[in-house]
């Protein structure tokens, strides 16, 4: 499992770095879980890293948290394309035309980006106003998704099929909410790729009460 968090000056911390840090608990447990198995020693299962999309060496968060980068987002049909791709909010609501979710959506290069990993089959999870980013795109037009409070109106004149939840599973699309819902999307993708043992022990050591508002695909009726 493969993860890239793709960063950009004025994302929201939270939005970012909560995640990745429930994918790095997840890759290590994961990787002691079947070391145990195995009787062997622990060996990776996948890697998470920050990445953004054209080189530099850091990145400045809205609160101005400096967060270093581990490489540039690759090409989706590269061989080290990440298996999921993580975006996060930040900004979009003041629209901050320097730093912010907002600004990158003006320069057009990040949703560029996106729709070639969704063309690509690349599993997109997006945090908070991250989803705006997708919607900028194209690629929420009809997809059931869901963004900040302070976005979800924007979102639905978008062409987004709304649902009110923390989480909204689209298949290839993941969204969540506002800011701390982030954790709650990372855990929900652990347990569907490493299984719930990791995942509840991920949150045990975060010490996060898992919330529920997880809208899934399979709890739709048919036809709908």
């Amino acid at each position: 499992m493969d993860i890239d968090v793709l960063l950009y000056d004025g994302f929201d911390e939270i939005d970012g770095i909560a995640p990745y840090e429930v994918f790095d608990y997840a890759l290590t447990y994961a990787a002691e879980e079947a070391a145990a198995d195995a009787d062997d020693e622990p060996e990776p299962v996948g890697r998470v890293r920050y990445v953004t999309h054209s080189a530099r060496e850091t990145v400045t968060a809205s609160h101005g948290t400096r967060v270093g980068i581990d490489g540039t987002l690759p090409d989706p049909e590269s061989t080290d394309a990440p298996d999921l791709l993580v975006v996060p909010g930040g900004g979009w609501n003041a629209r901050d035309e320097e730093a912010s979710a907002w600004a990158e959506a003006q320069r057009g290069d990040i949703p560029r980006a996106l729709a070639a990993y969704h063309d690509a089959g690349v599993r997109i999870a997006t945090v908070c106003t991250g989803s705006m980013l997708l919607a900028t795109a194209g690629i929420t037009d009809g997809r059931r998704t869901i963004t900040h409070a302070g976005a979800v109106e924007e979102l639905r004149e978008s062409g987004a099929n709304v649902v009110e939840a923390r989480v909204v599973d689209d298949g290839d699309l993941v969204t969540a909410g506002g800011v701390t819902s982030g954790i709650d999307l990372a855990l929900y993708l652990v347990e569907l790729e490493l299984g719930e043992t990791v995942a509840d022990r991920v949150a045990t050591v975060l010490e996060h009460e898992r919330r529920g508002g997880i809208a899934r695909r399979s709890d739709e009726k048919p036809g709908v």
